[in-house]
Parts: structure tokens; sequence; C-alpha cells
């Protein structure tokens, strides 16, 4: 059995699952999994992005880009369970003056999406919900694209100012466990100083993202990502199921995920396109964004030898 006493189990299975139908899920999907997730003993579900509507249409995207609190409460009610309720900030697309305080809100926790760049817009929002009353990450985006010392300065910053968890975001899904080990190390040394957490947040473009998820857990990692059936951007993510079977402990049950990718994933499946292929694995050796593998895809474009070769002329 594995030490899990610390470990948070963290869904996103609405959120980067949004990224694959522009946050067009049904009530009935996202009241899913939130039952799932409860009865599953999961410790965060992150419903959504809460994105404004002030900067992005209605129009174009579903409920869960936004996140208002009527249509998060018309799903969770008040909330009255251990599962811990969160929704992530894109630095560029939300304004800080529309946070509610927590105590008028049933979200628990911002978790804020930033660019090495936007570290300073990051670090003012991160502030700002901390005094509103709620838990925060910092998630750095696209760290296989940054240098060394400016990650290593980034991280200091953070480890200065009042955000909870700084999450490793492997967002081209380009680690291997190796790196993934150096830079949870990393991550850990300089947090573990200052008393907050690290989590992760794994892409399966090379179908590495449990691997890593492992490996960044068996480096000091504490917060751990997950969807349910690996439902997410592109190649998707560490799938729950996986995660619960290899923590094998009382804490977490697979019984209610089993049963929710039977009735409500296996149906979604003829609707949606997400999960490994050539491309995203060629997107991830070559560290780049799946966007363009995500375009071949939509147009089932097979002619791989073709792609591989335009994404060596990218680089």
């Amino acid at each position: 059995m594995i030490e899990t006493n610390n470990i948070k189990v963290f869904d996103c299975t609405i959120r980067d699952g949004g990224l694959v139908n522009n946050f067009y899920f049904t009530d009935d999907f996202v009241r899913g999994v939130y039952n799932t997730c409860v009865k599953a003993g999961i410790d965060y579900m992150e419903i959504g992005k809460n994105n404004s509507t002030s900067l992005m249409s209605e129009d174009d995207f579903g409920a869960w880009n936004f996140c208002k609190e009527e249509d998060i409460r018309r799903i969770v009610g008040d909330n009255n369970s251990n599962l811990k309720i969160a929704v992530m900030s894109d630095i560029g697309r939300t304004v800080n003056s529309e946070l509610l305080e927590k105590k008028d809100s049933v979200v628990d926790m911002i978790r804020i999406a930033t660019y090495i760049h936007q570290i300073p817009e990051a670090i003012e929002l991160a502030e700002q919900a901390n005094k509103k009353g709620y838990e925060t990450t910092i998630n750095i985006m696209a760290v296989a694209k940054v240098a060394k010392k400016e990650l290593a300065d980034a991280l200091q910053r953070l480890s200065k100012i009042n955000v909870d968890v700084i999450y490793i975001a492997d967002t081209f899904g380009s680690y291997y466990p190796n790196e993934i080990a150096t830079l949870a190390q990393q991550y850990t040394k300089v947090a573990s100083a200052v008393n907050k957490q690290v989590g992760i947040h794994a892409h399966n473009n090379i179908q590495l993202a449990f691997a890593n998820t492992i490996e960044s857990k068996n480096n000091g990692v504490t917060f751990l990502d997950v969807t349910i059936s690996g439902l997410g951007r592109g190649a998707g993510n560490c799938a729950m199921e996986l995660l619960i079977g290899y923590l094998d402990t009382p804490k977490y049950k697979l019984t209610p995920v089993l049963d929710f990718i039977e009735n409500y994933i296996v149906p979604l499946e003829k609707e949606l396109d997400w999960g490994y292929s050539i491309p995203y694995m060629v997107a991830g050796q070559l560290v780049q964004h799946p966007r363009n593998a995500m375009k071949a895809r939509d147009e089932k474009d097979n002619k791989y030898l073709n792609f591989y070769n335009k994404s060596l002329e990218e680089n």
C-alpha cells in the first residue's frame, strides 16, 4: 500500500475536458463528475474556469468556461461534502475585481494558470485571492520552454508570496520521468523551505502522464492532477482510475469511477476525440504546442510522415 497521508488527488475532468468541447458539458455530466468525486474520496474537483464574460463571449463557450456562482451552486448546492471545489483563472482572461469573497462563494480554491512572463499578474491575483479567503495555486505553463535560470528566479519569487501550491505543468506532454524527477526536486526544495506544497499536471502526448505523476509523487509532489479516463485537451491527462489503482488505499474508491466511465465516458467517446495518437506523440517529442496535432486529428489527416517533417521545420 502506497503512503498517501499527504497526497491530494485533484480532479480536472471538467476544466481540462472542457478544452475538448469548449466547455459545453450538460449539467447532468458535471453533476455526475461531482458525485463521482465525492463517492471516490477525491480531494479537489476543478469545475471549470472563471474567465470573465467581459473578455470572452458566452456565445462561444459553455457555462464551465465562466463558472458563475449560480451555475456552480446549481450542481453542488452548498457542497456538504469533504470534496473541495476549485476553479482556474487564466491570466489575461479574468478580471480580478470580479472575484467574490470566499464567504460568498462555494469555491474553495483559485488555481492560476500563467506563462512565465505573466508572473507579476499571477502574483497579484494570488495575493488578492488569498486575502479574500481562498486556497491558491500558481501553475507555470510551458516550463519546458523556459530557461533554467528564469524558472529558478520565478520559483524564488513564488516562494515569497501567499500561495499554497506551486504546480509543475507539463503543458506539451514532453517530459520523461527522469526530467520530471529533476523538476520535482527543484520545486519541492524551494517550496518545502517555506511550507508550501507542489503539484503536478501531466499531459499524455508520449504516454507518460501516469508514469510522470508517480515519479513526481516519489520526489515529494503531493497534489496529483487527474481526469476521469484521461479526458483532456489533445492527448489528455493522467487517468484518475490508474492513479487510484496505484495508490491502492481505502481513502480512494475505484468503483464509482468505473461506474461513471461506463455510463458517461463510453457514450462521450462517440462524440468527442481525445487521447494518444501519432500527431500528439510528435508534438510531445518535439516539445511543441499540440495545436497543429489537434488540427491534424480533427481533419483525420493520417499522413504522419508529412506531419513529422512539417513539425521538424518549425523547430
